[in-house]
């Protein structure tokens, strides 16, 4: 099965099936005109046989005869190429001298007059001259040839106009493919690279030399490939990441299930049993913090974005962490907007960044401490969340956020993963995320202020159902 048609093929195609119409329409022009240049040529000399032939025609009384000598009529119509006729005829149509059947034509009042027949089976090129005899007699000389000549010349100089065109098209032609050839040059060194190229090289092609209309489509191949090696590279990372991760807690669930193992009083089983429930948990909650952080990963994520009641979303959220709160006997408060805070968003990703940030703000508060939500309408819908653990020095503020960084000095279980889910989520939703001390001077405060909100009254928290989603792809 042949391929696609070439770049090269369609470029010489394109420049040369011009190239060969003008050259055939040209050759007809050429044609059209050698053939008038012929007929003139040639016609002119029956018009000097017919004016001579005339001149033999003498007044007879009432009539006219024809006086022209054997010798004079063969050196008359002496031919090299063609046969030459005459015929003399009178008014009634009478042949006076010359050939009887020759077509008769009927000749102008005054002038040649041309025209083609067929006579004796050759077609043959006819003139016809009449006259006015002193007595007032009229003779009509008809002269008639062959067309070998004329065939001849018209071919002669048609070859002599065309030859030299085809010769054109044919160098044309040749240059064109040394130029397409050359010219596509930069894209087969490309396509050379490229297939030499390993699978896991992500590196940009080379634009240099690549003609202007081809740029346009390497940049977006560049961009591509920048965005697959990001993807893989996050990939590898993820990888990596999660092998070492999982590597610590699987490993404390096998001692723990060893000790267990070797036990024989029910009461150290069931204290092995429960340490070996809490690190299953911790193991639970890591992987389930590793999927959210491959599922937000602002390169690959894909959020379906509807309008719906913020305020709601994040009493409803925090409401389920009081009892985590109470286990702790830290003091866990909301401070809504009083009113609907309409936002175009994920709610599902919102409330899992709402989850983690206060996960974060219990984990690393001690027992008696407060943990604050508080949702703000304007200038733009903001979440915050004050806790009061330990201070994160401004130098670190930017690090808290990477995947799997913990501050030192803390003692709090945690996997790192949290506030990275957090920020992930946050640029899917093309939101701003900081981070400074808390207003008392004890703790810290996370805000995420997202795009302004929905005008009041845009529509009725009460009808807010995730309709008509609009994907969107970070």
């Amino acid at each position: 099965m042949a391929g696609p048609p070439t770049l090269r093929r369609k470029l010489l195609r394109g420049l040369l099936l011009p190239l060969t119409l003008v050259l055939l329409v040209d050759i007809a022009g050429s044609y059209v005109v050698i053939q008038a240049i012929t007929r003139d040529i040639y016609d002119g000399e029956l018009a000097e046989i017919a004016r001579e032939l005339v001149l033999h025609a003498q007044p007879d009384g009432k009539a006219f005869k024809f006086d022209l000598s054997a010798d004079a009529e063969r050196t008359l119509l002496l031919d090299q190429y063609d046969d030459v006729y005459f015929a003399v005829r009178d008014d009634a149509g009478r042949t006076v001298a010359g050939r009887p059947g020759l077509p008769a034509m009927q000749a102008a009042a005054t002038g040649m007059t041309f025209g083609d027949a067929l006579f004796e089976g050759k077609p043959v090129r006819m003139g016809a001259l009449r006259t006015t005899l002193p007595n007032s007699t009229v003779a009509t000389v008809q002269v008639a040839e062959t067309r070998a000549k004329r065939t001849r010349l018209a071919q002669e100089l048609l070859l002599g106009v065309a030859l030299p065109q085809v010769a054109l098209i044919i160098l044309a032609g040749i240059l064109a493919s040394v130029g397409v050839t050359r010219g596509l040059a930069p894209l087969e060194r490309m396509r050379g690279a490229v297939a030499a190229r390993s699978h896991v090289d992500m590196s940009p092609l080379d634009a240099r030399d690549v003609p202007g209309e081809v740029y346009p489509l390497v940049t977006a191949i560049n961009d591509l490939m920048a965005r697959l090696g990001a993807v893989l590279d996050y990939q590898a990372r993820f990888i990596a990441d999660t092998a070492h991760q999982l590597r610590t807690p699987v490993a404390g669930l096998k001692a723990h299930i060893e000790v267990a193992l070797r036990e024989t009083e029910l009461a150290q089983m069931k204290a092995s049993l429960a340490h070996l429930y809490t690190s299953a948990e911790r193991l639970s909650h890591l992987v389930a913090q590793l999927l959210s952080l491959a599922r937000n990963e602002p390169n690959t994520a894909r959020a379906h974005f509807v309008l719906f009641d913020f305020n709601k979303l994040a009493l409803e959220t925090t409401t389920e962490w009081v009892a985590e709160a109470d286990k702790k006997k830290i003091d866990l408060g909301f401070e809504g907007a009083g009113r609907p805070v309409l936002l175009e968003g994920d709610p599902t990703r919102l409330k899992e960044l709402i989850n983690n940030l206060v996960d974060n703000a219990i984990r690393y508060t001690q027992a008696g401490g407060r943990v604050t939500v508080h949702v703000r309408a304007e200038p733009r819908p903001q979440l915050v969340v004050s806790d009061d653990g330990p201070r994160i020095p401004p130098e670190q503020r930017e690090r808290v956020f990477e995947r799997f960084h913990r501050l030192l000095g803390t003692h709090a279980e945690g996997s790192g993963l949290g506030l990275a889910i957090v920020r992930d989520i946050a640029a899917l939703h093309r939101a701003e995320i900081g981070l400074a001390d808390d207003v008392d001077g004890v703790g810290n405060t996370f805000t995420v202020t997202f795009a302004a909100s929905v005008a009041d009254g845009a529509a009725d928290p009460a009808t807010l159902h995730p309709r008509n989603p609009r994907e969107i792809v970070a």
